[in-house]
């Protein structure tokens, strides 16, 4: 296992966000994406003149893929919604398959054939969370029932696998992707984390597995939140790198710039330790990181 420096980041976005999530590189504008959920913002970074747009909404906004028809699909707490920055539209597309009060909808990624995979995060952090897939007859179907944060989605380059995770369990799957259906099969446990023992420091502890990026080599990198560190693991799950990271809470990485070669890192500052915001003043921000494979680029929505 390699290993780099916290040095090594630099950082592209101010640490403005309270829980910077859901990174998406926009190939067409040239620009990235992310989401404050607990602001319930929607931004927009724009590497080339470093302007910082933001779009304010009444809940929380916690995904964001691009539209075949040039608009934006935002996951909202309140259901899955089509948005037109230029003109301010927001039409929804499907009401959200829970009770609003006791879940979110969470991590969200398009897969190669446009279909938009979103999954869903208990408040009360049960088990009782579940992985959906939204198609362009805007059907929602629960796929993956049993999670209680779902994260980490992404696919492998051939379009064959399908990875997600469930935070708190501390656990990344992955499983056997069929593209024409949209179906998956083989469900199996691709990586698993230790949980923290009570009264454990951060310092012995490494980790769970929040939001996901995959290469171009098929190599899954996943943010470590609580673990200050991002992990690239073979496509058989070996950790190959670790990337040590000046802030505490690293939440979901993304591949961008013109060559893919840019990763860019979200990261939170929601409910930390003052002692630990003092230390870590790039928490909120989003980090760059120049890498040798580039990523596979941002699937779009029908």
């Amino acid at each position: 296992m390699s290993q780099g420096a916290a040095s090594d980041w630099q950082l592209a976005v101010p640490p403005t966000a309270v829980l910077g999530e859901s990174p998406a590189w926009h190939a067409g504008e040239q620009c990235l994406y992310y989401c404050d959920i607990a602001a319930h913002q929607l931004r927009r970074f724009d590497p080339a003149t470093g302007e910082l747009r933001q779009w304010q909404f009444g809940t929380h906004v916690a995904s964001v893929a691009p539209m075949a028809d040039g608009a934006l699909l935002l996951a909202q707490r309140n259901g899955l919604w089509r948005f037109e920055p230029s003109a301010g539209r927001h039409e929804l597309l499907v009401p959200p398959p829970y009770d609003l009060g006791a879940f979110r909808f969470n991590d969200g990624k398009c897969d190669p054939q446009g279909r938009f995979w979103v999954g869903t995060l208990s408040d009360a952090r049960e088990p009782v969370a579940a992985l959906y897939r939204f198609d362009a007859q805007h059907e929602l179907t629960e796929m993956v029932g049993g999670l209680t944060v779902a994260n980490g989605l992404a696919f492998s380059p051939d379009g064959r696998t399908l990875y997600h995770s469930d935070t708190t369990a501390h656990a990344i799957y992955a499983a056997d992707f069929e593209p024409t259906r949209g179906t998956l099969s083989n469900r199996r446990v691709f990586a698993q984390f230790p949980k923290k023992d009570a009264g454990q420091g951060l310092s012995r502890y490494g980790g769970r597995p929040d939001g996901a990026a995959v290469d171009l080599e098929g190599c899954y990198w996943v943010a470590m939140f609580e673990g200050a560190r991002v992990l690239k693991l073979s496509p058989t799950g070996e950790v190959l790198r670790e990337l040590p990271l000046p802030v505490q809470c690293p939440t979901m990485p993304c591949f961008g710039g013109p060559d893919l070669r840019t990763l860019y890192l979200t990261t939170s500052r929601e409910k930390r330790p003052d002692a630990e915001l003092a230390s870590q003043p790039w928490a909120g921000g989003v980090l760059s990181l120049r890498v040798d494979v580039p990523g596979l680029p941002t699937s779009v929505f029908g």
